[in-house]
């Protein structure tokens, strides 16, 4: 078996094992839900049967333990437990182990630990050793492949019409037809239209008799059968007739249905000569036929409904063939998304090169050369972008296993599962999120006694939730627990000399103070975390996303967390300027506005670094003057006015050039400690501009404005 194809099975197994760990968090949750029993049970079989055929006979042999408990649990002769799911994480956790270790081979140690769990499971099957003492071999071969396995299908989806048309003493008998259509509304995804045409006129309807009738159009993979026994009790000759109107197998005419005149004629509502002398008129069939009085109205919505779920159910169908994904390495699109990087800098050049000689064709084709490789570039990022739930997934079980250890109750709630994010960007955001995370279980969310005696609920709720904001995303961690203690953290920063005596400041400031190396107020550091310690990392971490943290709580009600990160890290929309000779991109997403600064606006600010931007003020920072450019400064400067953390902040440039599509290149190791730049990319005359991180430099004049340290330059005390 060659290397390639092992890697291929353990990628697919890596996502198997996560879907697995969501399905068990599921499963403890409503332990009698035998779809996601039936997930769990899949995921071994495939993982087993995989594993042989590749090779992989060690995991192949461990599953096929664990799949003998689950066949049990699908069959119903084994009842899911908590000891179970754990044992079974515990098992999902060894498997990725051995897939991990599978090219060295097992340790003692870790053949040991593999044992145990053997054990652990075999000793779960009721009175059977013939079960578990099943011969290794025999189990191999048919995962090797001597007995095809495969993943067990899902359901077909059927849609069913169902026309229920009780007797009129139904209600004397003690049926109730609304308790009826919310049982069969349990099986699927149901449409119900009310037939009203039998209501007599009020002063002769007897409340004990019931003149309604129902039609229904049902979709479920359940069965007929599962159907008919909602109606047990009143399935009478004539009372419920029920028909397959589309499944999987109806393929001639996917994406289009029967005819409203089709439909009521297969009903038996209509018949084929009244609906001919209909069609010789000029209006829609469904009024001709009411009008005529050869049907109803309630036949007619009912025919209507059928037609138009049917529809989307074959519109869905349709729309998941066409989804059908091809699995890349990831790896080889960083090399597309470099190599489109490389053709989005030549085409600058090839632009700016066609404009240097005026030739009208030259400068079309080059026009028309961008906006196919503008294309191209939003096409390729696309590729790589991810929904962030596949992150959000991994979380429930870091809280599930550290509030049990804890002694807490916590609920974890997520929204904006769908928000998409670069791969790049969500494999780096996780280590930062878990620190978060791991913070708010153990030095956030209280103990359920000490909840209790605060008159909050004894569980307590994380919230993660994401959401686009134009060019970024803001991803959100809530909790409702003790909340950070302002006055601690003041009075650490003044023993630290952090701030001067006395010094007012505001609540972010104060917040903003535990993401510095070595700040905590946490009386003892726990095995687990501690508020403060290691915030100043993810910070780090989140800077090198170019993303920023926002931080606000309440004491005694919780704390919020807000991280807002680009949305990619390889290509921006930049604005290109220049100081002297050197050029300089800032964010575009960020740039508001553009105001021209003259000598004499600034001479009449006597030395403060402001301007008067229609009646606001703004405040500027001068790039000549913070890089030590040389050189004469023109008569008219410009003022980049940017917009970030709800502040107005200018950058004094000597010229505008314009909007640039920037391709990002680090800045190698060597020139990784300068501050104020976070990247550089190269113009089409191969020019080296670099990228503003104007957050940061933003932040460092003020720190210095107010006399506060660097935050790099603190160090733990």
């Amino acid at each position: 078996m060659s290397e390639d194809h092992a890697a291929v099975f353990r990628e697919e197994a890596f996502e198997l094992l996560g879907e697995l760990e969501s399905s068990l968090l599921s499963l403890e949750e409503s332990p009698e839900d035998s779809e996601i029993i039936g997930r769990v049970f899949r995921a071994m079989h495939t993982i087993k049967g995989s594993g042989a055929m590749f090779g992989f006979d060690a995991v192949a042999a461990f599953t096929h333990e664990v799949e003998t408990v689950f066949d049990l649990v699908r069959k119903g002769e084994m009842a899911v437990t908590k000891p179970l799911v754990d044992a079974t994480l515990a098992a999902r956790d060894r498997i990725r182990i051995m897939l991990d270790i599978s090219a060295g081979g097992e340790s003692e140690t870790e053949r040991a630990e593999t044992e145990a769990l053997v054990a652990r499971f075999r000793a779960m099957v009721p009175s059977a050793p013939g079960v578990a003492e099943e011969p290794k071999a025999e189990g191999l071969k048919r995962a090797a492949g001597e007995e095809k396995v495969t993943a067990e299908p899902a359901p077909e989806l059927v849609t069913y019409r169902i026309r229920f048309r009780p007797p009129e003493d139904m209600f004397r008998r003690g049926s109730n037809p609304v308790s009826l259509l919310a049982e069969l509304q349990e099986l699927g995804d149901l449409r119900i239209v009310a037939m009203t045409d039998g209501i007599p006129p009020l002063e002769v309807v007897d409340p004990e008799k019931c003149y309604l009738s129902w039609d229904a159009v049902l979709t479920t993979g359940r069965g007929e059968n599962a159907i008919r026994d909602v109606f047990i009790f009143v399935d009478e000759p004539g009372v419920l007739t029920i028909d397959v109107i589309d499944s999987s197998g109806n393929q001639p005419s996917e994406g289009d249905y029967k005819k409203l005149g089709d439909i009521l004629m297969e009903r038996g509502d209509l018949v084929e000569e009244k609906l001919r002398a209909a069609l010789g008129k000029q209006k829609r069939l469904g009024e001709l036929l009411v009008e005529s009085g050869i049907v109803r109205p309630g036949q007619v919505r009912s025919a209507l409904v059928e037609q138009k779920i049917v529809k989307e159910q074959r519109e869905k169908r349709q729309a998941a063939e066409n989804a059908a994904s091809v699995r890349v390495p990831a790896g080889r699109l960083d090399v597309l998304v470099n190599l489109v990087g490389e053709l989005v800098t030549v085409q600058a050049r090839f632009s700016q090169a066609a404009a240097e000689r005026s030739d009208s064709e030259l400068v079309a084709v080059a026009e028309e050369v961008e906006r196919l490789i503008a294309d191209l570039r939003d096409n390729v990022m696309n590729i790589r972008m991810l929904p962030i739930g596949t992150s959000f997934a991994k979380f429930r079980r870091l809280l599930r296993d550290l509030s049990a250890e804890l002694g807490k109750e916590i609920d974890l709630a997520t929204e904006g599962e769908d928000t998409e994010l670069d791969k790049t960007v969500i494999d780096k955001l996780n280590d930062p999120l878990v620190h978060i995370i791991r913070n708010s279980i153990d030095h956030g969310i209280e103990l359920p006694s000490v909840r209790e005696s605060a008159g909050k609920p004894r569980r307590g709720t994380i919230r993660l939730s994401a959401i686009h904001s134009g060019a970024h995303v803001l991803i959100r961690i809530e909790d409702d627990g003790a909340g950070l203690d302002k006055e601690a953290i003041r009075a650490k920063a003044a023993e630290k000399g952090l701030i001067p005596p006395g010094a007012q400041l505001s609540d972010k400031e104060l917040f903003n103070l535990i993401l510095l190396p070595g700040f905590s107020t946490a009386k003892k550091v726990s095995s687990v975390s501690g508020r403060g310690v290691g915030m100043d990392v993810v910070k780090q971490a989140i800077d090198v996303l170019r993303g920023t943290i926002d931080i606000a709580s309440v004491r005694g009600q919780g704390s919020v967390i807000t991280i807002k990160l680009p949305l990619t890290l390889a290509i921006i929309d930049g604005f290109l300027v220049s100081v002297g000779d050197g050029y300089f991109v800032l964010p575009l997403a960020s740039v508001s506005e553009c105001v021209e600064l003259s000598h004499a606006e600034t001479e009449g600010a006597h030395g403060r670094h402001i301007a008067n931007v229609r009646g606001q003020i703004v405040p500027y920072i001068r790039l000549r003057d913070r890089f030590a450019i040389e050189g004469e400064r023109p008569q008219i400067e410009h003022i980049v006015i940017t917009e970030f953390d709800e502040t107005r902040v200018g950058f004094v440039v000597d010229r505008v050039v314009g909007e640039h599509q920037t391709v990002i290149k680090s800045l190698g190791r060597i020139y990784s400690g300068i501050q104020g730049i976070s990247g550089a990319t190269i113009l089409g005359d191969g020019t080296v501009a670099l990228i503003l991180d104007i957050q940061r430099i933003a932040r460092e004049v003020e720190d210095e404005e107010v006399g506060l340290p660097d935050a790099r330059t603190i160090s733990a005390t």
